[in-house]
This record gives structure tokens, sequence and C-alpha cells, in this order.
């Protein structure tokens, strides 16, 4: 018997919606898709809890809850959530600056983190702020994810070669590389270099040789897909065989074997005090990424995403983590395409992916104990180098400066300073640009289009004015920050045309009026009579309107208000019957 449930339980458990119609063909489907996720996703979560300076089991611990968490509250059909590249650098930024690497409070302190990221997350969901992760903007998160790119590869080259090296920017990475350089390990830049390459050569080349030698689509693919595995299995066989480890090759080493354990975050106000700032940040670039990825993968479907939602479901996901022994995960780009092409049609796909990771955890990690850390670098390298994209600066050079100047900005900041810096440095330059354009907006003097009903710029058109109606349009909404600029605007053009007997503001773009600018609009009205010039609106919007008559501005108004500008040219021209203007 199907059971209508209430809208606002399924909304916030997905699972019920979907979880209805669960049959053994979309199981199937699940069933496969999750079998090649899982095999990526092994070498890819130990890569990442690397990255973030944890040992390598935290990032299986983060891909087995999390992702049980998401399948229950998250709305995408296809997003596979887990440690991802950018955010397991912010991880290692943040958490270093409260604990030191490869000691118990640095661990401690990565729960914590997914612990305050996942109440973030939460908290913005369960009260729908997710329109908050606007303020970042396309261009500052393209320019920081390929400033991140460039520092994540740079941050592995010391596994390529063999030697230490630490930073947390670019320069400091350099420099820490280059001091030494002396003490490389070619076993290990020989092992670094062949892993490089042939994951390369897997991502671009192995497909299409696959195919030409008869393979059908779908196996090239699933198999190209792999490749990553037998990179591992392979370095690892010949680290095992030989024993490099005790020529100086260093390896992953012993990884716990069983169930992520129960863990706790730390109440300590010190540390929260410490880690706030950067939960913040991983939080909100981790669910632009997440909802970006999520979108679009469900218009390839015609299915809709909740982004408050999935606010809730990347919440419940970190608390999870935060609990289990993981850090702070998000949905992956890559994993989620793969998740996607396999044919993923359900989140159960991602549950499964959890259990074929437990399965790991339990089974498979003490084969990892010869994995060389320069394939795991090799890992990082190949799958962060996709993410590195300059053409965003020809793009926003060629059509805005000021874009160009936020990407460039967080960019540098990125790699000169860090992660943290740059990419507050983006946001404060985008939210600054935002308010210095909309603190001047785009105001035209407007006339007719001759034969026509339409208004346009006198800059740009050949247009009808006359000397007695000055019309201004403004494109903007009008608040606080740019009331007194438009009380400038007009009394300077009104102080230039002494035939003047009529201002009209013409409003079609303005959406919003605060009680600023509702106070500069009376004192332009105030003004404009003192003058023995009539004020009056055009086209102003319903919502607006409704506001205005609120109060008693349309009391005092020494004008009208037009339904149309076409209509108040013509009635204060004198050139509208009588019939017409009571219409």
């Amino acid at each position: 018997m199907n059971v209508k449930l209430p809208p606002a339980l399924t909304r916030r458990l997905p699972i019920l919606d979907w979880g209805r119609s669960y049959d053994r063909a979309t199981f199937a489907n699940d069933g496969l898709a999750a079998v090649i996720v899982t095999i990526m996703l092994i070498p890819q979560s130990l890569a990442y809890a690397l990255l973030a300076g944890l040992p390598a089991q935290m990032g299986i611990y983060a891909s087995i809850l999390p992702i049980v968490l998401y399948a229950i509250f998250g709305t995408s059909r296809a997003l596979a959530v887990g440690p991802v590249a950018v955010v397991s650098l912010m991880t290692a930024t943040a958490v270093g600056s409260v604990a030191a690497q490869g000691t118990p409070e640095y661990m401690t302190a990565a729960l914590t983190l997914a612990f305050l990221s996942g109440l973030f997350l939460l908290g913005l969901g369960i009260f729908r702020l997710g329109f908050l992760a606007n303020f970042l903007s396309h261009p500052v998160i393209a320019g920081f994810i390929t400033a991140s790119g460039i520092i994540i590869a740079a941050s592995q080259l010391k596994h390529l070669l063999g030697i230490s090296a630490s930073g947390h920017n670019l320069l400091d990475l350099i420099a820490s590389l280059l001091g030494n350089l002396g003490g490389v390990n070619w076993i290990t830049l020989a092992i670094g270099v062949f892993a490089t390459g042939t994951l390369f050569w897997v991502r671009k080349g192995l497909k299409p040789l696959l195919i030409e030698r008869g393979l059908n689509a779908h196996l090239a693919d699933t198999a190209a897909k792999s490749g990553p595995v037998a990179v591992v299995a392979l370095t690892t066989l010949v680290s095992w065989l030989f024993s490099l480890d005790e020529h100086g090759v260093r390896t992953v080493g012993e990884i716990p074997q069983g169930l992520p354990p129960l863990t706790a975050p730390s109440f300590s106000l010190d540390v929260w005090t410490g880690l706030i700032g950067s939960a913040v940040l991983i939080s909100v670039i981790g669910f632009v990424e997440s909802v970006s990825v999520a979108q679009t993968l469900a218009a390839k479907k015609r299915q809709r995403i909740d982004p408050d939602q999935e606010l809730i479901g990347l919440g419940m996901a970190n608390l999870g983590g935060a609990f289990t022994g993981g850090y702070p995960v998000t949905g992956g780009f890559s994993r989620s395409v793969v998740n996607y092409d396999a044919g993923a049609e359900t989140p159960a796909a991602g549950a499964f992916t959890a259990m074929g990771l437990l399965m790991a955890s339990l089974f498979l990690t003490p084969l990892l104990y010869y994995l060389p850390q320069a394939t795991l670098a090799a890992t990082i390298i190949v799958a962060v180098l996709s993410l590195i994209d300059f053409s965003i600066l020809k793009k926003t050079w060629a059509y805005s400066r000021a874009d160009f100047a936020a990407v460039s900005i967080t960019i540098l900041a990125t790699l000169g300073i860090g992660v943290e810096i740059g990419v507050t440095m983006g946001v404060a330059l985008s939210v600054l640009i935002h308010l210095y354009r909309s603190s001047k907006p785009h105001m035209a003097v407007v006339g007719q289009v001759p034969g026509t009903e339409h208004y346009r710029n006198v800059l740009r058109h050949d247009v009808i004015t006359q000397d007695t109606i000055l019309t201004l349009r403004v494109d903007e909404s009008l608040y606080f920050a740019n009331a007194r600029y438009l009380e400038d605007r007009v009394y300077d053009m009104v102080a230039q045309r002494p035939e003047l007997k009529h201002v009209i503001l013409m409003c079609p773009a303005v959406n919003e009026i605060d009680m600023s600018a509702l106070e500069s609009l009376e004192a332009i009205n105030e003004r404009l009579k003192e003058l023995g010039v009539q004020f009056h609106l055009s086209e102003v919007k319903g919502p607006v309107m409704d506001r205005l008559k609120r109060c008693d501005f349309f009391g005092h108004l020494n004008g009208k208000v037009f339904l149309s500008q076409h209509q108040a040219v013509r009635t204060l021209t004198g050139s509208m019957s009588n019939n017409e203007v009571a219409a």
C-alpha cells in the first residue's frame, strides 16, 4: 500500500522519497557504480588523508559513515561525498595552526574541524541560509581552486623526491624543496615519475587504446577509471618484493585493520577559537563546490536538488565523520562524475560505496603496508592538475577588470600567503567591488525613440527629449549605500537645467527601496518642490509600490506616479487626452 508521507518529512529525509520506488534494476545500477567508485576511492582517500597531514586510514574512515548519512539526508542522486583535495589542504593549514602534525592533538583537531564544519552547515540548512554562499563569486572560487591546485601539486613533490619539505604557501614550499634537493632518493623519484606518467597516460590514452583493440566503450571506460588501482598494486608489489622501505623509500606503513573507531571532537574553547574561522571557510567552499557539481549532474537528468537540504546532508556527513575518525568532507567533482557515468541512479550508490570501503578497511589495509607514498603523491598531482585553469584570467580581463582584479589577488594571495588568507581576501574584494558598484548605480537620462513608445539612453540612441522634462532611469535597487549618490545626481542635473519643470524617476530596474533611500526620495521631493519642479515616478514595480504605500510618501509627493514612461511624457506635455489620463 502506498502511504502518502507529509511533504515536510520527505523534504527533510529525501530517502523516504526515492526509497519508495527502489527496485531491482536500480539496485543493479547503483551496485555497479558503487564498485567502480570504491575502486577509485581507496587510493584517493589514502592520498587525501596524507595531504591533510593525517594517518592514511582517516581518509577511508571519512568516506564511510559520511557517505551513508549523505545518502539519507542529501538530495543529489549522483553526488559522491568524501575527502577532496582542496578541503584536505585547508584542513592541513587549519589544524597545523593549533597542533603539531603527527600528534594525537592534531588528529583531535581534525575531528573538531569536521564537527564545527558540520554544525555550521547544519545551521545554515535548518535556517535556509544557503544564499550566503553566493558571496563567493565564481571568478574568486576559480582563482582560489587554481592556486590551491598549484600548492597541492607543489606540496606533493617532496614525496616524489623522497625529501622533507614544508610550507603553507608556494614560496615557502619552493624554498624548502630547493634547500633539501641534496637528499633526493633516486628510487623514490623513479617510482614517482613512473606512477605520474602512467596515471596521466591511463587518464588520457588507455580508453582510446582499449576501444581500438575491440573492447566496448563502457568496459574501456571502467578499465581506465580503475587504472590508479593497478598502479597502486604494481608499485606496492615492487616495493614489497625488493624491500624498498629498507632503501629509504617511504611507504604508507601499518594501517589499522577494522571498523572505523568511535571518536569525539575536542570541546576546548581554545581549540574552537583557533578553528572556527577555518571551519566556516571550509564549509562555504565545500558547499559551493558540492552544490555546483550536484546541480550540473542533476540537470543532465532533469532532476532538481534543494540547496538548503544539501547543507543539511553535508552537515550530517561532517558530523558523522567527526565521531568516526574522519575529517571535513564534501562532494567531490571527479568521483561524482565517475559515479554518474557509472550509472548511479540514487544516493544508495553512495551507501554501497561506503560498504565497499568498510570491507577494504576490514580486509585490505594490511596489503597497503608497502604502498610507496610517492604513488599516492602521483595520484594527488594527476587529480589536482585538472583543477588548474588560468583561462579564467583571460576571460575576466576581457569581460570585467574588477573581476580580473579579484581573481588575480585571490591567486597571488593564496600562492604567496596561504589558502585561508587568499580566499578571505578574494571574498572581501568581491564584496567591496559589489558595494562600490551598487553605491554608484548606472543612471541614464532617457528620451523617446522616434515612432515608438520606448525610452532609451540619450548617449546611446537618437531620441526625442523635452527641455522642461528630465527623465532619469535608475538601473539598480535603491538602498543606504547609493541613496546619497542619487540625491547628488538629481541636484546636479536640475542645477544645469533652469527651464526644467518636471523630473521623472524611471524605476523599471528598482526592486527594492530601503528606509535610507526613502528618506532621500523625500528630500529630493522637498528640494524640487522649493525650486518649483514637480517630482514624478514611473514604472514602479508592484512590491515597491506596496511598501511605499505603507508610509505617507505619496501624500507628500508633489508629482504623480505613472504606470508607464510613455504615459508620463504624454501627460506632462499635454499630448494625452483626458480619457487616456483617467485610464
